[in-house]
């Protein structure tokens, strides 16, 4: 009987195998892939993401336009037309990125001598790139990091950005990768004219294949596999090596949930200074006893010079008169202090001018106006916790094909030093009360000034060795507490 199942399931197993290799070989299903990808509603959301983070939102586009003669808008250059970017979107990504990543992470193993080779892998430069990666995952929904060997036999991880890869996932939670597209573009030239070419790598079990994509279709230019030895044969993993940092389970980027927010700020700011400079246009001229228009020269005057011709009843009584529109700012400022402060409760970050970090800013205020981006991070935490498992296991592979060891059993865990605003005073004081209840390692881990526990707790206990020394030499004289004479 469990024969028959082992057979089954190494049926069901062959079977998926070859579907997958089929539709990494079926460049029509690429093409497809493809050609939705690049028209999808997702990929846009991702390049907004990256265009507003740079400070290139819509507002930079507007134009001022009127109701013309045919009762249509039309763009007018004669009215100020101003573009601010209050770039509260970028604020939010920044203030994420540094509360999560702030602080270099570290990494608990009972295993000193994996710790110590993971610690020499996760070094500064890894440190700064899981952080740009968590930037790509903030403004795109998620971030990709490729895993590789360099010149010299390491490792070497090379990020990419999110809106141009495709991944083709083999399952429904989205874990693991069927096969895994890559687009960019190149700059090329051809006797002497500039011309921009697009290419497709394509990742799989097998290694990479790289194509020319031309008006849609794919044009195979050449295979590698991942890594070589000295004798130039080709290796491959025994996944695909390309991991995804998620924002969230989702995959949804911030800019989702804050673009309409960001776009009705700038409108508003924009529109305010549009006002302050329209000096003449603050007056509405009303001119009496002239011939009339019809409504779509009245409206287009109005809207363009600010200015409209009207004719009396008896004839009589010509002359011009003033509506003055004033400009209420304090509207304006209640508005936008209203937007920023919903852009701050959506994106789920902070506000660092908070009243509760004011006077009474005790801890359990400074914790209440941290809980929504705690709990964001809680999330975002938890897709990097999987993130980092199936890095280390790509790690392990390693590892143990360079002869470094076998650590595939090691349990690792990656710890994330939160950058969290604390009232020192009343920690110290936390801390200093905590003593006989507590042990010295867990209160100096927990005191504010303290980055290295371990070191810290060295340190001390030499001091208090010194400390020791120097009391025994008080007492005897400068002779040794055991009665001899000292040397």
């Amino acid at each position: 009987m469990f024969g028959f199942l082992d057979k089954e399931i190494a049926r069901v197993e062959g079977l998926l195998k070859e579907g997958v290799s089929e539709r990494t070989n079926d460049k029509s299903f690429l093409e497809r892939e493809i050609i939705r990808f690049k028209s999808s509603r997702r990929r846009k959301m991702m390049i907004d993401g990256a265009l507003y983070y740079e400070g290139k939102h819509d507002i930079l586009r507007r134009k001022r336009t009127a109701i013309g003669e045919d009762g249509e808008p039309r763009e007018v250059t004669n009215l100020p037309n101003n573009h601010i970017v209050d770039n509260q979107y970028k604020k939010a990504v920044l203030q994420k990125t540094n509360y999560l990543l702030g602080k270099p992470f570290s990494i608990r193993c009972e295993n000193k001598k994996y710790g110590d080779i993971l610690n020499g892998i996760f070094d500064m430069d890894f440190q700064r790139l899981i952080k740009n990666i968590y930037k790509d995952s903030l403004n795109c929904g998620i971030g990709w990091v490729f895993i590789n060997y360099d010149d010299s036999g390491g490792l070497k991880f090379t990020r990419f950005k999110p809106y141009e890869c495709l991944p083709v996932w083999a399952d429904d939670e989205h874990s693991e990768l069927d096969c895994f597209i890559r687009l960019y573009s190149v700059v090329c030239y051809s006797g002497g004219v500039e011309e921009i070419k697009e290419k497709a790598e394509v990742y799989s079990k097998d290694g990479i294949k790289y194509y020319d994509l031309e008006g849609g279709s794919l044009k195979e230019t050449g295979t590698a596999a991942y890594f070589y030895d000295d004798e130039n044969v080709g290796y491959t993993w025994n996944r695909i090596p390309i991991i995804g940092f998620k924002y969230n389970n989702d995959e949804l980027p911030l800019i989702r949930r804050v673009k309409s927010l960001q776009d009705a700020l700038n409108a508003l700011l924009s529109n305010f200074q549009n006002n302050m400079e329209e000096d003449v246009r603050n007056t509405i001229l009303v001119i009496k006893n002239y011939e009339g228009e019809n409504l779509g020269e009245f409206r287009q005057n109005l809207s363009q010079y600010g200015a409209i011709k009207v004719r009396c009843i008896d004839g009589c009584d010509a002359g011009v008169e003033a509506l003055r529109i004033e400009v209420n700012s304090a509207n304006y400022q209640t508005i936008i202090d209203i937007i920023r402060k919903a852009i701050i409760e959506n994106a789920m970050c902070y506000d660092a001018k908070d009243d509760r970090i004011g006077a009474n800013a005790n801890q359990l205020n400074i914790r209440s106006m941290y809980s929504d981006i705690d709990l964001d991070a809680n999330e975002t935490e938890g897709e990097f916790q999987a993130a980092f498992c199936k890095l280390t296991d790509l790690i392990n592979i390693y590892l143990s094909d360079t002869g470094q060891g076998n650590f595939e059993n090691e349990e690792t865990e990656i710890i994330f030093d939160r950058d969290v605003l604390i009232n020192e005073s009343e920690t110290i004081d936390n801390c200093q009360k905590s003593v006989g209840m507590l042990s010295i390692e867990t209160i100096i881990a927990q005191h504010p000034w303290v980055t290295d526990p371990e070191g810290e707790l060295k340190r001390l206990k030499a001091e208090e060795k010194e400390a020791a020394k120097a009391a025994a030499q008080d007492i005897y004289g400068g002779r040794s507490s055991e009665g001899g004479d000292e040397a």
